[in-house]
């Protein structure tokens, strides 16, 4: 690793607070982020995130283990209690804390006594929110930074506002350190979100699409082939999380039979038919999961994520390479005069 990720202006006091070297944190993707895209992340000078989502405790104790086997990094596990069962939870979160996690990341709902149980174990707290309500709620409840998600990104979208302007309206109203997410795929994105005050960058869709990426190679070639218009923000793709829970698609058969109406689907009117497997588990027409590596059968009709950065994303590369690449462009453009509307940083 070269001395770039250390040099200004991009090193920001959240990259202090989380241990990293650039401020690029990436998406806890359930499923994706597993300790492999993690640890290149993390080892490239990022922050990385496991997307534990649901999973069970023999595989989160797997994925940790590994992860610190490949990497000496501080890194965060991803949950999101809003969508998982309770007694799952509490076993996902004291699996974690027995396994000596520090860090953790959650989504959707603001639960207070969920982020308390792991604030008073001494755990770091990111929250990653769609509101400035949202925001308020997961700073009183303790949280240690805010990653203002807009309705660019790819995956579930909890808000439906456009990233910047959200951060910038969180931004206005704490001190903590804010994190942009939605969209960003490039340094000039990762620039932007610096030259407004922000600490740093979320990524997914970006880090979706590596090598070390446990998606399925035909959800990477996907992005690669899409741009940020072939994307669709619907709530049709709801099994397994609450109704009305929006994600950001690229467009495939399933939404194209929506004929435009995106949003408003009921789940209870959704049949429940088997299209994939993943080993022996079955994947259900409308559900939340996306192609994995271990993924079989129709690829096609499945939630392929992509948020609208996607047209920035020209080809499947190590996750390194494209961190190092967003870092490179940032730096040159904050070092620089003035460009792309914004004044570089002092």
């Amino acid at each position: 690793m070269t001395d770039q990720h250390s040099a200004e202006p991009l090193r920001t006091p959240l990259c202090d607070l989380l241990g990293c070297e650039a401020p690029v944190l990436l998406a806890g993707m359930g499923g994706v982020s597993r300790w492999e895209l993690a640890a290149a992340v993390a080892n490239a000078g990022g922050y990385g995130m496991l997307g534990m989502v649901r999973e069970p405790i023999d595989l989160i104790t797997r994925e940790v283990t590994a992860m610190r086997a490949a990497t000496d990094r501080p890194f965060a596990v991803n949950l999101i209690p809003a969508a998982t069962e309770p007694q799952l939870l509490e076993a996902q979160i004291a699996c974690c804390l027995d396994l000596g996690v520090t860090a953790f990341c959650f989504f959707w709902d603001v639960m207070p006594d969920v982020v308390a149980r792991v604030k008073n174990a001494g755990c770091l707290v990111l929250h990653q929110v769609g509101t400035e309500a949202a925001a308020r709620m997961a700073e009183a409840a303790g949280a240690d930074v805010i990653i203002a998600q807009g309705i660019e990104a790819g995956g579930h979208v909890h808000g439906r506002s456009p990233a910047f302007g959200l951060a910038e309206r969180i931004l206005a109203g704490t001190d903590l350190p804010v994190v942009v997410s939605g969209g960003i795929a490039t340094g000039e994105g990762l620039a932007a979100a610096l030259a407004i005050g922000a600490s740093g960058v979320q990524c997914g869709t970006a880090f979706l699409a590596t090598e070390e990426s446990f998606a399925h190679s035909y959800h990477k070639s996907r992005i690669v082939e899409a741009t940020g218009e072939d994307t669709v923000l619907t709530d049709v793709f709801v099994l397994n999380w609450p109704k009305g829970a929006a994600v950001r698609v690229i467009g495939n058969s399933v939404t194209e039979g929506l004929k435009g109406n995106y949003l408003g689907q009921d789940p209870d009117s959704l049949p429940r038919e088997t299209i994939a497997h993943d080993d022996d588990q079955p994947r259900l027409r409308f559900s939340t999961d996306s192609p994995l590596r271990t993924t079989t059968g129709d690829l096609e009709a499945m939630a392929l994520y992509a948020g609208q950065g996607a047209g920035n994303i020209p080809d499947v590369v190590p996750a390194a390479a494209r961190l190092n690449a967003m870092v490179a462009q940032a730096r040159h453009i904050l070092k620089g005069p003035i460009r792309n509307g914004f004044t570089a940083m002092s």
